[in-house]
């Protein structure tokens, strides 16, 4: 692809938005990050906050530690976080830099303040309103559609900005349309190298980290260091475990940051470590590794861009997907056993449910992972997912596009119903 195509620039600037740092699961964080923004503009601590929340908001942040808490977990732990200690300028890094007495201010403001938690449904997946109080003094902030997307901030009523929510449109970001996999495949064997280098230095430098605190420390469900004593340590288990460890670390209260991928770190562990996992195995170049990686990267964004940020959909599922691309790739597969492995992971993982961050993620991404592989083996040796079988069609892209309307629309229904279980309606 060459530099003056129109998509060459955008890929590069898709990367650039999406490979992003962050620390903790990124929803809690963006509640974090409402919640720091609404305390500058209030200008003082409040004695009350209520936080509206869309039911996948709540599904995401429920059940998860948040980082520098001394393992506080939830919706209120999260605003807490965001209010006593965040530094709004660093978004997704809000509550990276946290000390002793911070903590222990947090505990005092949770047991002080009064914090109500709604339940809104403005028509959008991705909703978050905080509202602070101070005596007759407020401040408001509204983030939308994705996770650093402030739309709305108003104090004592003046409103200082606000951007029209025209549905689940990502304003401001580049138009992910332009994603294909015969463009994305291109892209990846043409970029300057130059041009990705930094992104993809700080994801492999972040997430082989927390993936290696993972495998050392206790972590959860410890899925990771589990699979290593069941199945061994060749290069296809440590793949898996190495994702799984990253996420068994990071959905536990693990203060390392990682570099997301579609607004999720789980996701943007799971479409990196088992790509560099197998590039130090097969012993490739620093530069096919990059290309691996942007392969994967931008295979896994596109699957996600039609389902939407959130969903009933399990989001490792399209990471998985994606890292088995990159493995493809580095193993000397062409364009044909790169398509053919990513229909082949979605054939058999597809479906598998999304009900909010907490341990049991890191099988999950295990189980992506291992599909991603098994996707890829069958298509060298001559076995593959036909069109007709199930949701796969001919053609990747036909394929992917069921998959979007799987995720997007056909577990509309089951996110409700998974919210309500979790809520205790």
């Amino acid at each position: 692809m060459e530099k003056t195509n129109e998509k060459y620039g955008a890929y590069v600037q898709i990367l650039k938005e999406e490979l992003v740092p962050a620390m903790g699961c990124t929803e809690p964080i963006a509640l974090a990050y409402a919640a720091a923004t609404a305390r500058r503009v209030l200008g003082a601590l409040p004695d009350k906050v209520v936080i509206g929340a869309s039911g996948s908001i709540i599904k995401n942040v429920k059940s998860v530690i948040v980082p520098n808490t001394d393992h506080l977990k939830g919706i209120p732990a999260a605003a807490a976080a965001g209010i006593v200690a965040g530094d709004p300028d660093r978004e997704l890094e809000v509550i990276a830099q946290v000390d002793k007495d911070q903590i222990q201010a947090m505990r005092d403001f949770l047991d002080s303040a009064e914090i109500v938690v709604e339940h809104v449904d403005n028509g959008i997946t991705f909703d978050i309103i905080v509202t602070l109080y101070k005596g007759e003094s407020s401040a408001q902030v509204r983030i939308a559609n994705y996770h650093t997307n402030i739309v709305h901030i108003e104090k004592d009523g003046e409103v200082l900005k606000d951007v029209e929510v025209q549905g689940e449109t990502e304003e401001g970001l580049t138009d992910r349309s332009l994603l294909n996999m015969e463009d994305i495949w291109d892209f990846a064997n043409t970029v300057d190298i130059a041009d990705v280098k930094e992104v993809l230095d700080r994801q492999i430098s972040y997430n082989m980290a927390i993936a290696e605190e993972g495998i050392k420390g206790d972590y959860g469900a410890n899925i990771g260091s589990v699979l290593l004593d069941m199945e061994g340590t060749n290069v296809r288990v440590r793949a898996k475990a190495m994702a799984a460890a990253g996420s068994d670390a990071r959905m536990n209260g693990c203060e390392l940051p990682v570099i997301i991928n579609s607004g999720s770190g789980n996701q943007g562990i799971t479409a990196s470590v088992p790509v560099i996992v197998y590039a130090k195995e097969l012993g490739v170049s620093e530069e096919k590794l990059y290309r691996a990686l942007t392969l994967s990267n931008l295979t896994a964004i596109h699957q996600k861009t039609p389902i939407g940020r959130l969903s009933a959909y399990c989001g490792a599922v399209s990471a998985g997907a994606g890292a088995g691309a990159g493995i493809a790739y580095l193993a000397g597969g062409g364009y044909k056993e790169v398509i053919h492995t990513v229909v082949n992971a979605l054939a058999i993982v597809s479906g598998i449910i999304c009900d909010g961050a907490k341990a049991s993620c890191a099988a999950k991404i295990a189980t992506a992972v291992d599909a991603g592989i098994l996707g890829y083996n069958m298509y060298i040796r001559g076995q593959q997912f036909m069109g007709g079988d199930g949701i796969v069609m001919k053609g990747v892209e036909a394929t992917l596009k069921n998959i979007g309307r799987l995720g997007k629309e056909g577990m509309k229904e089951t996110n409700e119903e998974i919210i309500k279980m979790m809520i205790g309606e």
